[in-house]
């Protein structure tokens, strides 16, 4: 790949024929619009036109995916791929995100686009701070040197206060939890004001740390406008707290990377608002093109929902998300998938299997905490599947003479209906 040049990767669909379907793309995001302008020059084509690098189509037929397209001719699908020089975009994300997966959705010589890869220059990486701990350094920070971080979340998600929220943290982290997180609802509401709870949390774990002896990663939703964010970091590392979580849909990519620059803390990206990018297959990005953006920006753990899980997306496809969070990428290290939705003892194996790494946080919500013998039981069979997957040995011959597993299996299995 040309060190400066974007390449840019799609599956579209079409009435007008696919050449000319990337000819459009390709001209709307450089150099050209509905018609010539006087200032088109062939040295500027030279310099700032994106290119149609290949064109290949896989099948056609059928009626047109979205409305509003327009073309004489059958339905074509096929993958595409432009590249834009860097002399058009710089180096900034919003730029970047602009040209690559802008008004491109809008064309109507396109009934269906999807961005599915994205090669950057090296300068990109130079520019970008990246993950300050990424999966490495998150180990360090929660003191899990082998095996997944085990992990839950607030529930109920919204409605207790600062106090019953202090107070149930305290009960998870007694029990052996690595990781505690707020839910994506949470973070400062009139019921639940941000500095309250994150002070009546962090007294919990406190106390718990008496106990047992260490404190968990505690991952307080800190999202909202930039000066908030700040604010709210400053707040948490001045008063002892270990990592933040951001909604990085909601705040932005600007906003995330500004956080990542400001605060010492690892970032926590919760996806939310993801399936509006992607649940239809011939619109929006691809998770591996989402998380790489966002890696740029500085997030060091990424969700990638979990197998069998309680939404729509596939096991393939989680799967897949969670390797490309692992791939090294942009000069960067990897990062720490985030494993969660319905996740129980009864998915460990098939994780592990599938994904062939512990490099990852397994967060059980239910699969913890409606355990019929307790969350000390849950957290307890969580950690007995992770010890089975590792060392290979089948989960219901490991659960014979483990009753928390046992229990769990009994509980949690097809529970989802996966």
């Amino acid at each position: 790949m040309s060190s400066d040049r974007i390449h840019a990767h799609y599956v579209i669909e079409t009435s007008i024929g696919l050449e000319r379907a990337a000819a459009a793309m390709a001209g709307e995001q450089s150099t050209g619009t509905f018609i010539t302008l006087p200032g088109e020059t062939p040295e500027l084509h030279r310099r700032h036109a994106a290119r149609v690098e290949s064109v290949v189509l896989a099948e056609e037929g059928g009626e047109p995916s979205l409305s509003g397209s327009r073309g004489p001719g059958p339905v074509q699908r096929g993958e595409v791929e432009l590249s834009f020089p860097l002399e058009n975009v710089g180096t900034a994300l919003p730029n970047l995100l602009a040209t690559v997966a802008g008004n491109l959705f809008e064309l109507q010589q396109l009934s269906g686009i999807r961005l599915t890869d994205l090669e950057l220059p090296e300068a990109f990486g130079r520019a970008h701070p990246g993950p300050q701990f990424g999966a490495a350094g998150t180990r360090e920070v929660a003191d899990v040197r082998t095996g997944p971080i085990i992990g839950t979340i607030i529930k109920p998600s919204v409605g207790l206060t600062p106090e019953q929220t202090g107070v149930l943290a305290e009960d998870l982290a007694r029990a052996g939890l690595d990781f505690i997180k707020d839910d994506e609802l949470m973070a400062d509401s009139p019921h639940s004001p941000f500095e309250e709870r994150l002070d009546a949390v962090l007294r919990g774990l406190d106390r718990a740390a008496e106990v047992t002896g260490r404190r968990p990663l505690y991952a307080v939703n800190l999202s909202g406008d930039i000066d908030e964010m700040r604010r709210r970091a400053d707040l948490v590392a001045e008063r002892g707290g270990n990592c933040l979580m951001v909604s990085v849909n909601a705040v932005g990519i600007a906003g995330l990377r500004d956080l990542r620059l400001h605060s010492s803390l690892p970032i926590h990206a919760h996806r939310n608002g993801w399936g509006a990018m992607t649940r239809f297959p011939l619109l929006g990005y691809s998770y591996r093109v989402w998380q790489q953006l966002w890696r740029l920006a500085g997030a060091d753990h990424l969700h990638v929902n979990g197998l069998r899980n309680k939404f729509w997306e596939p096991d393939d496809s989680v799967v897949a998300s969670a390797r490309a969070v692992l791939e090294p990428i942009n000069g960067g290290p990897a990062a720490m998938p985030v494993f969660s939705s319905a996740q129980s003892a009864e998915q460990a194996a098939d994780t592990y299997a599938a994904v062939g790494t512990d490099d990852l946080m397994y967060v059980c919500g239910g699969g913890i905490m409606a355990h019929p013998d307790g969350p000390a039981a849950g957290v307890r069979s969580i950690r007995q599947a992770w010890d089975a997957a590792l060392a290979g040995i089948d989960l219901d011959t490991y659960a014979a003479d483990h009753p928390d597993l046992e229990a769990a299996l009994r509980t949690f299995r097809g529970a989802t209906g996966g």
